[in-house]
């Protein structure tokens, strides 16, 4: 298979889908790898390394993707990517189809089939390609929202840790999954008193097992919600629905109550975001304020570190596109449950359900379309 990989376009992303390790991989078991100059760059992966691999560097991203039989990426496709769509293309890539009308129809129109990272499943029924990326997110959204906190940077000038004879900052994290699991260990790291909530009970007992005690765990339910935040310093969001969009679990009215100078940081923001005062940002233009309150909202935030994050990512997506590349998109659908669950395009069908009801379409499971 030719396997194409081209340079990120989104806002300040710098990570690459495929490092030079896994093209020798590819190159070695006789697929041809087609990679977009400096698509590495940003994340000390420079062209010679991907040369040395194995890999052809290829000088324009039209080339890349018409050349191409699947193309691997780590951001969903922006608008002037949707001009490469085509029938015969396999895109494997985060997808984020549920608030993206516009991706979901350039797909649907083109007959693309577009498997997302986000979707995937392994036989326990995780997320595989979501975690780490989670972990990354998780960990970052604490470094970033301790850095709002600043006063510099709109923040109550508070200090997570802080120091003896001054209390430490209150950081709530909603959601008690990956990003909240990560945020939680650096939250309380630096010293901070962290309060995480959550609906699943079984969760909040393991959590307060897994940290000793030292997490204060809260049932969700709008009361608690409204009252944890409205001590929060530091507020993160890390709620998710597989696939779907993330549900409104902090209001416009509880952010209203919120001390001024506090900091959102909604790492749920690719799904929509699970703060309602929450719209996506960009590396160029992180934040702004509503009703005083500092929200940090960028959809990749691993690309601020994308050397950790390729690494981190590519460990885990490599195995599945080494697989569509040996067996082909239907074969590899057909013989693997855990890929099948992360195809959301199919010859002009939508195939996941949970963004179909996020945008009200009509869906076919892929079962019936392979």
């Amino acid at each position: 298979m030719i396997i194409g990989v081209p340079k990120e376009v989104k806002d300040h992303e710098s990570r690459v889908g495929v490092t030079p390790a896994g093209v020798k991989s590819l190159a070695e078991a006789g697929h041809k790898v087609l990679v977009e100059k400096d698509a590495g760059a940003l994340s000390a992966m420079p062209d010679d390394d991907f040369q040395a691999a194995g890999a052809e560097i290829v000088g324009s991203a039209y080339d890349v993707w018409r050349l191409s039989e699947m193309v691997v990426k780590v951001k969903e496709p922006t608008e002037k990517e949707y001009s490469h769509f085509r029938p015969d293309l396999l895109l494997f890539t985060y997808l984020h189809l549920a608030p993206l009308d516009d991706l979901t129809d350039a797909l649907l129109q083109n007959k693309v089939t577009g498997i997302a990272y986000e979707t995937v499943r392994d036989n326990s029924g995780g997320l595989p390609l979501l975690t780490p990326m989670s972990e990354v997110a998780g960990r970052m959204s604490v470094q970033v929202g301790a850095a709002y906190l600043e006063k510099e940077h709109g923040g109550r000038g508070v200090l997570l840790g802080g120091v003896p004879g001054v209390a430490p900052g209150n950081v709530c994290i909603i959601g008690g999954g990956i990003v909240g699991t990560n945020a939680a260990k650096i939250a309380l790291g630096m010293g901070a008193k962290v309060t995480l909530i959550d609906l699943n009970l079984n969760r909040l007992r393991e959590l307060d097992d897994i940290f000793g005690g030292r997490l204060y765990t809260v049932a969700s339910n709008s009361y608690n919600v409204e009252q944890a935040v409205r001590e929060a310093d530091l507020v993160i969001g890390g709620v998710l629905i597989p696939g779907a969009a993330a549900p409104k679990i902090v209001t416009k009215a509880m952010v209203a109550k919120m001390k001024k100078g506090a900091v959102i940081v909604d790492v749920a923001i690719d799904q929509g975001g699970c703060i309602e005062t929450a719209r996506p940002t960009t590396h160029s233009d992180p934040s702004y304020v509503v009703d005083g309150v500092v929200h940090y909202c960028v959809t990749n935030m691993p690309a601020a570190v994308p050397n950790t994050s390729t690494l981190a990512l590519t460990n885990a997506t490599f195995p599945y596109v080494m697989k569509l590349a040996k067996l082909g998109a239907k074969m590899a659908i057909q013989q693997d449950k855990g890929i099948a669950e992360g195809v959301n395009t199919y010859n002009g069908h939508l195939t996941y359900e949970a963004v179909a009801n996020a945008q009200k379409r009509q869906w076919r499971a892929i079962s019936e379309l392979v």
